[in-house]
């Protein structure tokens, strides 16, 4: 088989399924749609899987229509379009397609009254990822862009209920905001360099860097990608998206969409705006400091939520923001980290929504506080959901502990490590409250978290437990495994992402207990037992105590306001810094 004659596979696959689901679905068994789907998406987890071991001795490139660069007879002009897949894209590609196939086994029967249009959208939703991974070139990656988000906002929206549009317009005016940006980003870019190839747009670039028209190019690109990763302040729509999408999609969002954002800037920076110091400076500056807010804002939010969806939404906020650290080091160690990350935080979050949505089908309600004791009978689930809590909170197990090291040594700073440890440890914390509440009955007076916004859903309640529960099974055992086997190969990947013709690998240790680790766990289980323990106060120093604790917490709930006015200024906010880190 011939890798670069079958690149284009990873995308006409998914997009024609989708076609012939549309145009034949009122003629077949719902079951079926459902086969399909997992069966595509499984296939291509194979597919884009070959294709990184493939790309280990270079890049797979195919050029649509055959217009390769010879075409054009000057070395600087490139005429046609391409895709090219690096190890890293590859992966990440395929991870796409892995969540996709378990989000359909989870979604097996869940939309059984409206044919197949469920699937269609998230078929397209998946060509539209792994087309982003896989594109070098950069008109393409706004088209990918935008149909990955049409595909989102659809999804959001699908129950059609009253929460469910409002939810779903604050997440289409933001991120269609964000879209107009990168469109402009795109423009600046194409009229000074003259092309929208990668490698030959990194060409001109080095010559000319640097240059106003290009650096405000990469900002307008960027917020456009950091909205869509949903970092501070950039972030306000994704609670709202996430309390009101189905399940199967808030493992889609959370799992990779998301992460696909910080993705596509450490592409953009290694592969096209290396050689502008300008620009790298803003990241190595700009967007670590961004990276360290998201985390501590998220952290703190998550901590501060009754509503489950909401919790996992800030806590994805919080793990996202850790990983722009990595994005910002722009650095061997830090893409390796961010790749074992986004894969590791993505299993653990999927599994945590599916819990979610378990919780939703079989008692009605995802309120932490609303369920108090009512899991019992569901165990199994307790179970899931405490891994997952003890993974976010730094386990010291799978990838994403591998991952914690490398961005922490990405950091060179111990105090802003441990800023990071504190941010992860909360999210943690607070899903392991939520846990002990839920599946034990603990008790413990609540504390911020009782004043927080929660509202109720509906999920469809005669599937099977099992069948629900399975794929949250697979995924934190898939999150637990040892890297070891997968180490050398995910250091090669990223590595070559930063240096296409180099042979530098990162090492990963996933064998030892760190300093770092140690303290995270400890963290978190100290927050876990001071919220559980907690008393109802009830002398007078005691509740000023708790009105002073109260005070941050309701200031950023204050401006997380739902109003998507807000959220607009507040996008307005972040270009302005951003650009102030240019000056």
């Amino acid at each position: 088989m011939n890798p670069v004659q079958l690149l284009p596979v990873a995308v006409l696959l998914p997009l024609g399924l989708a076609a012939l689901l549309l145009a034949i679905a009122h003629w077949l068994p719902p079951r079926l749609a459902d086969g399909a789907s997992v069966l595509a998406s499984l296939g291509l987890v194979a597919l884009c899987g070959w294709l990184a071991v493939q790309a280990l001795h270079g890049p797979v490139v195919h050029w649509f229509g055959g217009w390769t660069p010879r075409v054009s007879g000057r070395p600087d002009v490139v005429l046609g379009i391409g895709f090219s897949a690096d190890p890293m894209s590859a992966v990440v590609a395929a991870f796409c397609a892995l969540l996709f196939a378990l989000s359909f086994i989870f979604a097996w029967g869940y939309f059984d009254k409206i044919h197949a249009h469920f699937h269609v959208l998230m078929l397209l939703f998946m060509a539209a990822m792994i087309g982003f991974c896989l594109t070098r070139d950069l008109f393409n990656l706004f088209v990918w862009f935008e149909l990955m988000s049409i595909s989102a906002f659809a999804l959001t929206a699908y129950p059609l209920g009253r929460s469910s549009l409002e939810g779903a317009l604050n997440f289409t005016v933001t991120n269609a905001l964000a879209s107009f940006l990168m469109l402009a980003g795109v423009g600046l870019l194409y009229a000074r360099t003259g092309t929208l190839d990668f490698l030959t747009m990194a060409k001109v670039i080095a010559r000319i860097a640097p240059d106003p028209v290009i650096t405000g190019g990469f900002v307008l690109v960027a917020t456009a990608l950091l909205t869509k990763a949903a970092i501070v302040p950039f972030h306000m729509w994704l609670a709202d998206a996430h309390a009101v999408a189905p399940t199967p999609v808030s493992v889609i969002f959370s799992g990779i969409m998301v992460g696909l954002g910080l993705f596509g800037v450490l592409k953009l920076t290694a592969q096209v705006f290396a050689a502008d110091a300008q620009v790298l400076a803003m990241v190595h500056g700009g967007l670590f400091a961004l990276g360290i807010a998201t985390a501590l804002t998220g952290g703190l939010m998550a901590w501060a939520q009754r509503h489950l969806k909401r919790l996992l939404a800030f806590s994805t906020i919080s793990h996202l923001g850790v990983m722009l650290t990595a994005v910002a080091a722009v650095s061997a160690t830090g893409a390796t980290g961010l790749l074992l990350y986004l894969i590791g935080h993505g299993l653990v979050k999927g599994a945590l929504f599916m819990i979610a949505g378990i919780l939703l089908a079989r008692r009605n309600s995802v309120d932490e506080l609303a369920l108090h004791g009512q899991g019992r009978t569901l165990w199994p689930v307790g179970v899931v959901m405490a891994v997952a809590g003890l993974l976010l909170g730094g386990l010291p197990a799978g990838s994403m502990y591998a991952a914690s090291d490398l961005i922490h040594e990405s950091a060179h700073s111990v105090a802003l490590m441990f800023v990071l440890i504190f941010a992860a440890s909360l999210t943690g914390a607070a899903v392991l409250r939520a846990a002990c509440r839920i599946f034990i009955g603990c008790s413990g007076a609540p504390g911020v978290e009782v004043t927080a916004p929660t509202e109720r859903g509906r999920e469809q309640a005669d599937r099977p437990l099992w069948l629900m529960l399975l794929p949250c099974v697979l995924m934190i055992a898939i999150a637990v495994l040892p890297v070891d086997a997968v180490a050398p190969f995910m250091g090669r990947a990223a590595a070559l992402l930063l240096q296409p013709d180099g042979n530098a690998a990162t090492a990963i240790a996933s064998d030892h207990v760190t300093l770092g680790s140690f303290f995270a766990l400890a963290l978190t289980l100290a927050l876990l037992a001071a919220s559980l323990m907690r008393e109802r106060p009830t002398r007078r120093f005691a509740r000023r105590v708790g009105r002073v604790e109260r005070l941050p917490f309701d200031a950023l709930q204050f401006l997380h306001s739902g109003l998507v006015t807000d959220y607009v200024a507040w996008m307005a906010i972040g270009v302005a810094l951003l650009a102030a880190f240019l000056g």
